[in-house]
């Protein structure tokens, strides 16, 4: 079956080599029989006859000797654009030290395109690639170096290719497509080039991390792409030994990227809505909801964990929260264990969320489901804010980028030190699965705090033309 598949796309590649060489051969005639017309207009009548064996036969075999000359330069020409077709490693570990902040390693000879305020990417075919298509071989999942990339014509594509029809995305991450920021971030600047192409979806996504093949995203990310794009295979390359080449590819290789703000906030309202949509949800902003004295709800989540960064007391926390929950009429507290939620049950939280309060993780990855204008506050175990670096203010980034307010964060101080401070990553690894701690006065004063604002923010939109305040339009790509 696979020598069969095999040979389809070998001669598939040959019959469009026969047809441009018919397509010379025709030409060449036609220019000969434009000739002898040309000759027979300019001759006596009486010659006519004898002119044709004469001047036409002879020149007809020299075209036909002509066009078997050429069509042997042709085959010649793209049997060597065949053999020059050059493989080159997927991880080049000559970047390796600079694998996100300078020269990336993957594709490393290859130049991403540059539009303003939009992630870079690299498409296949274009001027760019002098209309080349890109070509992958190698299925290794545990080194990048074993798989390989490399670029080559339609018309002389390598031994053995299997040409796979369609738009493909190729997503390469540093970090991972399972965990629910790096995921998102990840395939986010896809929807962006998708919304600035008139919703084009792909027939396949192609996923590595580091040059390693992946063959599946966490469910989270599977289920919003699907919410996204619709039902679209991740590629395992299962047709043979390949190599593969694309009809056409959008490879992105630096997650979000160079892209702006403002267009960061339209791909995070279109996801939000079509996350909405997905799961039954309304998608578009709630109606500011009042009791029977018309003060307005104000519905605060409190988004726990288990394990690691898990409250110690999550008892003690819970009650500080409804304390001041219940001081703030119109204000109902909800407590949600995130691991226990599906996908579009998460959805339905966040969607009927003001503020949500959570230690930091994945989970608050969510937080872009919510209507714009909602609010965040996080907490962190000890340790994090001394050696965590600026991954500890992705929550702070993703809060940004989808129109949130993150209402700060907590680091908690009390807790165990760590044996070897000068060793950063020891010491993060040490902190980093800890516990948060609570501090009962400063939680209490900062809900106060929170509270108060979102109140007042409910009251004065509550006086507005609803119209005005509807979530923004999700772009051309709308649901």
């Amino acid at each position: 079956m696979k020598m069969e598949e095999h040979a389809k796309h070998h001669t598939k590649n040959k019959q469009e080599n026969h047809s441009i060489k018919f397509i010379i051969c025709l030409l060449f005639l036609f220019s000969l029989l434009t000739i002898f017309h040309i000759q027979s207009f300019t001759s006596d009548s009486s010659s006519y006859s004898s002119s044709i064996s004469k001047a036409f036969f002879p020149l007809w075999r020299r075209g036909v000797s002509s066009v078997k000359k050429q069509s042997t330069i042709m085959d010649s020409t793209v049997d060597k654009l065949r053999q020059s077709v050059t493989f080159l490693p997927l991880k080049d570990l000559r970047f390796s030290e600079t694998a996100m902040t300078g020269n990336t390693w993957f594709m490393s000879s290859l130049n991403d395109t540059h539009d303003k305020n939009e992630a870079e990417y690299m498409y296949f075919p274009s001027e760019a690639s002098q209309g080349r298509l890109l070509c992958l071989k190698g299925r290794d999942t545990k080194d990048g170096v074993k798989n390989s990339y490399a670029l080559a014509w339609k018309e002389s594509l390598p031994d053995s290719a299997v040409l796979l029809e369609g738009l493909t995305f190729v997503s390469d991450t540093y970090f991972n497509h399972d965990n629910l920021w790096h995921g998102v971030s990840a395939v986010a600047p896809f929807v962006r080039w998708s919304m600035k192409n008139g919703c084009l979806r792909p027939s396949r996504w192609v996923l590595f991390h580091w040059g390693e093949l992946r063959f599946k995203t966490g469910s989270w990310l599977e289920n919003l792409m699907q919410a996204s794009f619709g039902d679209v295979k991740v590629e395992a390359f299962n047709k043979g030994d390949g190599p593969y080449c694309f009809e056409k590819a959008l490879v992105m290789r630096h997650d979000t990227g160079e892209m702006g703000v403002e267009n960061k906030l339209k791909v995070f309202d279109l996801l939000r809505c079509k996350g909405r949509k997905f799961c039954g949800f309304n998608q578009v902003r709630r109606r500011i909801d009042v009791n029977e004295r018309g003060a307005p709800i104000i519905k605060f989540t409190l988004l726990m964990r288990r394990g690691s960064r898990s409250f110690k007391n999550a008892t003690a926390v819970t009650e500080i929260f409804a304390k001041e929950c219940a001081m703030v009429e119109g204000c109902r507290l909800d407590v949600v264990q995130s691991e226990d939620q599906s996908f579009c049950d998460q959805v339905r939280v966040m969607s009927n969320s003001d503020i949500v309060a959570s230690p930091h993780g994945a989970q608050l990855t969510n937080m872009f489901f919510m209507d714009r204008n909602s609010n965040v506050m996080e907490f962190f175990p000890k340790g994090w804010l001394e050696y965590a670096g600026l991954g500890q203010y992705a929550h702070h980034w993703m809060a940004n980028q989808s129109g949130m307010k993150h209402q700060g964060a907590w680091w908690d101080p009390n807790g165990k030190d760590c044996p070897n401070p000068k060793d950063e990553l020891e010491c993060f690894l040490f902190h980093k699965d800890g516990q948060v701690g609570h501090n009962e006065t400063y939680f209490a004063e900062w809900t106060k705090k929170v509270l108060h604002q979102v109140r007042l923010n409910k009251l004065a939109e509550a006086t507005k033309d609803q119209a005005s305040v509807q979530q923004p339009a999700p772009n051309v790509c709308a649901c």
